[in-house]
């Protein structure tokens, strides 16, 4: 887990300064993207990154097509990468998967996804940036 030490934090008004609107009313503000907004993401090696803060959080080896129409990861890259907290918005009771670091709403997590792990991530695209792993000719 991160210690409070590790944590970052941002006044509203340097958050809506530092990213796009859409980006600040998901991570910040708790919202959801439409599906389908991110088809594009690489399907290259690489790690899927804290579009706040940078925070390495799911590897593209653990990416898969949900078709959901959100990008979707069976784990995070590790334990102390994210936190779950309850969410029970809409009448509902879901499991909801923020940056650890820098308490980021990202998604969902459900315990409908593949093998290894039974779990479904299913992150708004938004939230997300993406670091190809270099390679060596």
């Amino acid at each position: 887990m991160s210690t409070v030490k590790d944590k970052i934090i941002k006044t509203d008004a340097e958050w809506k300064e530092q990213l796009s609107d859409l980006a600040y009313k998901v991570t910040r503000k708790k919202g959801t993207e439409r599906a389908h907004t991110h088809d594009d993401f690489p399907k290259a090696p690489g790690t899927f990154n804290c579009v706040c803060c940078g925070a390495p959080l799911f590897e593209s080896s653990t990416k898969f097509d949900s078709g959901t129409g959100w990008p979707s990861f069976y784990a995070p890259i590790g334990p102390e990468a994210v936190e779950e907290h309850e969410d029970r918005k809409f009448f509902m009771r879901r499991t909801e998967i923020v940056c650890a670091r820098c308490d980021a709403h990202l998604g969902h997590v459900f315990p409908d996804g593949p093998a290894p792990t039974g779990q479904r991530y299913c992150m708004n695209g938004v939230a997300l940036t993406f670091e190809p792993t270099e390679t060596r000719d």
